[in-house]
């Protein structure tokens, strides 16, 4: 059970590099740009939780521009079956856990988090637990914050800004636009215990929620661009 269990843990580093070029090559065609600062806080030799705001399938396309080496993207397991979205994520290293079954889903992060330090994984997670368009970032779900105190490894946020100027949420259509993506300095976790958890989720998305905001506090310096409406996958 437990191979079967981390199936998605396995290391792939052909197929993600085949996913990465082919979601990079699908952004230029499309006029999608990502302007990252801060990705040497993702570079660094150690098992890290990387959490990030999630407002659509585009998010995809950023993550493979700054994905470091030896990560693995935990997901909703839902999301698997959402077609060519779900097989791109397979593909591209996703970890998918049914959060229907918490004591399965709890029982596979503990054994994630002792596999951290032995294997120098990194797991990025999305702390709101689902896409959120609304303009501002939603509470965080615990498990991102549970892990990295149970490993004893540092949390890495990283915040988009808002897609706001070249994607419309009606139709779900996008146009040409440049994505703001800052890496925030790493948030330790060292002696940190359960009782801490709070605190850790307040100070993680306060900075983030102020980064949000100073990345798209005007949508016109996101850099949106005139070219075709797209409809990404859903």
């Amino acid at each position: 059970m437990k191979r079967l269990r981390f199936r998605g843990l396995a290391v792939r580093w052909e197929e993600e590099r085949i996913i990465s070029w082919f979601v990079r090559s699908f952004k230029y065609a499309y006029g999608l740009r990502f302007d990252i600062k801060g990705r040497e806080n993702l570079e660094v030799d150690r098992p890290c939780v990387i959490i990030s705001n999630h407002q659509s399938i585009l998010d995809m396309m950023g993550l493979m521009e700054i994905l470091p080496k030896r990560c693995v993207q935990i997901a909703k397991r839902e999301l698997l079956f959402l077609g060519p979205v779900g097989l791109v994520m397979y593909l591209g290293g996703v970890f998918f856990i049914n959060r229907q079954r918490s004591s399965t889903a709890l029982t596979v992060m503990a054994d994630l988090g002792e596999r951290m330090a032995k294997e120098n994984l990194k797991v990025w997670i999305y702390p709101e637990g689902t896409r959120n368009d609304n303009g501002d970032l939603l509470p965080f779900k615990k498990g991102a914050f549970h892990l990295a105190v149970q490993a004893q490894v540092p949390i890495v946020p990283v915040v988009y800004s808002s897609f706001s100027s070249f994607y419309n949420l009606k139709t779900k259509l996008f146009t040409s636009g440049i994505i703001k993506v800052q890496v925030l300095d790493a948030v330790p976790t060292s002696g940190l215990t359960v009782a801490d958890i709070p605190k850790l989720m307040d100070t993680c998305h306060h900075a983030m929620r102020s980064t949000f905001f100073h990345l798209s506090r005007n949508p016109q310096e996101n850099g949106a661009i005139e070219g075709p409406a797209v409809q990404p996958a859903q």
